[in-house]
């Protein structure tokens, strides 16, 4: 049995914690004989500074660390102008149990460096990991906002009215003006009709039903507090959402590229891609790479020929979410514009079910975003025309016909004298 490859001769195996980092510097020589040494510094900036200094003392510019929470950044932070930086999920770098310290952890971790056996994580440049941080926020401010939006309901649901029965958006300009009339005058009896849209499908009659309801001191209270805190965070996400098209300024051809993309309608939506996968595709070895770091494949799992399960992994936190909205929008049967994606989703959803349909729509449009990313051009929909029309005329040789039908599963007991038969033209679709 041969030994491993040392492909880093020098490397620096990292233990992070959050307030110190142990360093392990691996130096192997040329007989393969591997001398380990170890330092410990504080997460303060000043000592980050000095664990730099002291690996290029050590000639050591490759680094290697795991992930640990948000601990690594500061770390990554200093040392990726210099060095060769890898940050690793720790499933990948995952020490043996036993006597297990964390200067034995650092030093796990530069053995398993020095033979290229770390995975690396897709860390994007400075700027996109910004853009990143801001998008991720937003989308938690929405989440905010939805949570309170759910609490307002139930605030309506409580007191009996029953202004989603009669209303699509309870939040909409003449459902918000109803429940202000209704908070400010509790009580007191009113004419809804003012107060309607003239896009509003329901009667007057059918909303004045609906808000014979009562509002308890402490649920109208409680609704006031919800509203309000509604308002401020809409108000938070406007100016949030300014300073994320500010940031996005560079990638201005990247967003144009990604609008033509199918269920991709606004230009936030296309900034919150590229805050997760970056612009330079060359980053992922292929598509389906990026489609499985996005976690839009099934988990390998599988023993003795028997797949356990199929179901998608876990990454994708926030891009995948996305994505299935996009496909959702993509897919939707009332639109005309995307007639490819429809087609695809209604075979696929006879097939495996509505949900997985639209993760492989979810998929289909990743793909298609790493193409578009890759090449710098728009997205080109597919002609199914051409699939489905065939010529006139199809001509194979008998060699070519017994190799199809023997493909098809037919034996082929004899091959007869085929000159005089009659010519039968072929169904093409067939």
């Amino acid at each position: 049995m041969g030994r491993l490859k040392i492909v880093f001769p020098v490397c620096c195996g990292m233990d992070v914690h959050r307030d110190f980092v142990i360093a392990c510097i691996a130096s192997t020589n040329s007989q393969g004989v591997t001398e380990y040494q170890s330092k410990r510094f504080s997460t303060y900036t000043g000592d980050l500074r000095k664990l730099a200094v002291w690996l290029k003392e050590n000639h050591c510019f490759d680094v290697c660390m795991e992930s640990t929470g948000k601990y690594w950044f500061p770390v990554h932070n200093i040392l990726e102008k210099d060095f060769h930086v890898v940050v690793s999920h720790p499933k990948f770098v995952k020490a043996i149990k036993g006597k297990k310290t964390d200067k034995k952890d650092a030093m796990w971790i530069a053995d398993l460096f020095k033979h290229d056996l770390v995975r690396g994580s897709f860390i994007p440049p400075e700027d996109i990991r910004q853009l990143r941080d801001l998008c991720r926020y937003y989308q938690k401010l929405v989440w905010n906002t939805t949570g309170e939006k759910n609490r307002a309901q139930n605030c309506l649901t409580v007191s009996n009215f029953k202004l989603d029965d009669v209303f699509s958006n309870v939040f909409g300009k003449s459902a918000s003006a109803i429940i202000s009339q209704l908070l400010e005058h509790p009580g007191e009896a009113f004419d809804v009709a003012p107060f309607l849209d003239k896009r509003c499908k329901a009667s007057p009659q059918e909303v004045q039903e609906a808000i014979d309801g009562v509002f308890s001191p402490w649920q109208a209270e409680k609704l006031k507090v919800i509203r309000k805190h509604i308002s401020n965070l809409d108000d938070l996400r406007d100016a949030l959402q300014k300073l994320i098209f500010k940031l996005a300024e560079p990638y201005s051809r990247q967003i144009e590229l990604l609008l033509t993309v199918p269920g991709i309608s606004d230009p936030m939506t296309a900034i919150r891609v590229i805050a997760e996968i970056g612009a330079d595709m060359r980053q992922f070895e292929s598509s389906k790479h990026l489609c499985s770091w996005a976690g839009l494949t099934p988990q390998n799992n599988e023993s003795a020929n028997k797949k356990k399960t199929t179901r998608i992994g876990k990454a994708g936190q926030y891009l995948k979410p996305l994505l299935i909205q996009c496909a959702i929008a993509a897919s939707n049967p009332r639109s005309k514009l995307y007639p490819e994606i429809l087609a695809k989703y209604q075979i696929l959803k006879k097939r495996r079910g509505a949900k997985k349909a639209r993760v492989a729509i979810a998929r289909r449009l990743l793909t298609a975003i790493f193409h578009i990313l890759l090449n710098d051009t728009p997205y080109l929909p597919a002609d199914s025309s051409a699939k489905d029309s065939a010529p006139e005329q199809r001509i194979i040789s008998l060699s070519q016909a017994i190799a199809l039908l023997t493909r098809k599963g037919y034996v082929i007991s004899e091959v007869a004298d085929i000159s005089d038969l009659p010519l039968v033209e072929s169904d093409p679709s067939s």
